[in-house]
């Protein structure tokens, strides 16, 4: 199958914004003071990659399907791919490939019920799984509990599952929620860019992305950098509407779901001996007594079900 026009303008836009934040000098090549693109010339990118200047302008028109692994390889060494980019590349081509096209996934079904046991056995970390969608499927009182604001926010679904990317760029208290919330912005684009790539005919994805172009200029600004994020983790920090200024290290895991694509076990943890370790901790006592409150409420009301349940004797 030959990728649409838009699977087109995707790879160009990718190699050229890449082609172009890389200098002549950063690539060890001679300058000169006229030059009318920034960054690398395309002829350029095709001596540091050993391909012909026709061969590396036909790719980056888009006819990518049929390049081989080894050219992919080259050109990601020449444009100084990051691994998570050049995966990027490859499922580009991947899907261009005639045979090669990926089912589309299948419709998210509930999170495992072992897999919610695991996480509510975590106790001191925020703990949850979301999907390439960036949808919370399922969390952990203390996810529930640090993520307060987005499961308070109206971007939430009608069942209940928080959506990132629509609070990050549709609720303002986003703003004030992430510290740094340009880059917040920045990584999740980046990372429905990547779900893009892996999962093309997802038709609620292309929905999502839809959306917020329509809704949000910062979106449309973070879309159009071409970045790519196949895993986000590191340090973030969080401005707590109850506890005040958290600084967390989160970690992501796959979940592969057969038939649902590939879901992800995040967790968000304090450094221990840490103000924030100390914060969270009170987060955690906050949310073992909501849960706790709520299970003496379902209890209580269970015979009372009970009995409505019952039909009476005739």
């Amino acid at each position: 199958m030959d990728q649409q026009p838009d699977d087109r303008g995707e790879i160009r836009d990718f190699l050229v914004t890449r082609r172009a934040r890389i200098t002549p000098e950063q690539a060890g090549l001679p300058t000169s003071a006229r030059r009318r693109v920034p960054g690398l010339r395309r002829e350029e990118v095709a001596v540091l990659a050993g391909v012909s200047t026709e061969w590396y302008t036909r790719l980056e028109k888009g006819h990518i399907g049929g390049v081989s692994d080894e050219v992919l390889e080259a050109v990601s060494h020449a444009l100084r791919l990051s691994e998570d980019e050049r995966g990027y590349l490859f499922e580009l081509a991947m899907s261009a490939r005639r045979g090669n096209r990926k089912p589309a996934r299948g419709p998210d079904r509930d999170v495992a019920a072992p897999v919610q046991w695991m996480l509510d056995s975590i106790t001191m970390s925020a703990a949850f799984v979301r999907n390439g969608r960036t949808d919370i499927l399922a969390a952990n009182a203390m996810a529930r509990a640090l993520f307060g604001p987005l499961y308070a926010s109206d971007t939430v679904d009608t069942r209940g599952h928080p959506n990132i990317a629509r609070f990050v760029f549709l609720d303002p208290d986003s703003r004030r929620f992430y510290s740094d919330w340009r880059a917040a912005g920045a990584a999740t684009a980046a990372m429905l860019r990547a779900e893009a790539a892996c999962q093309p005919d997802d038709r609620k994805l292309r929905e999502l992305i839809g959306e917020l172009s329509t809704r949000s200029a910062q979106f449309r600004t973070s879309w159009a950098a071409h970045d790519v994020l196949l895993r986000h983790d590191g340090l973030k920090q969080l401005d707590h509407p109850d506890v005040g200024t958290l600084e967390l290290s989160f970690q992501s895991l796959a979940l592969p779901r057969p038939g649902t694509g590939v879901h992800e076990l995040v967790l968000y943890t304090a450094a221990p001996g840490t103000t924030s370790e100390d914060r969270l901790r009170i987060l955690a006592i906050a949310a073992a007594s909501e849960s706790a409150g709520s299970a003496r409420a379902a209890a209580s009301d269970a015979p009372a079900r009970a009995s409505r349940s019952v039909a009476p004797s005739p």
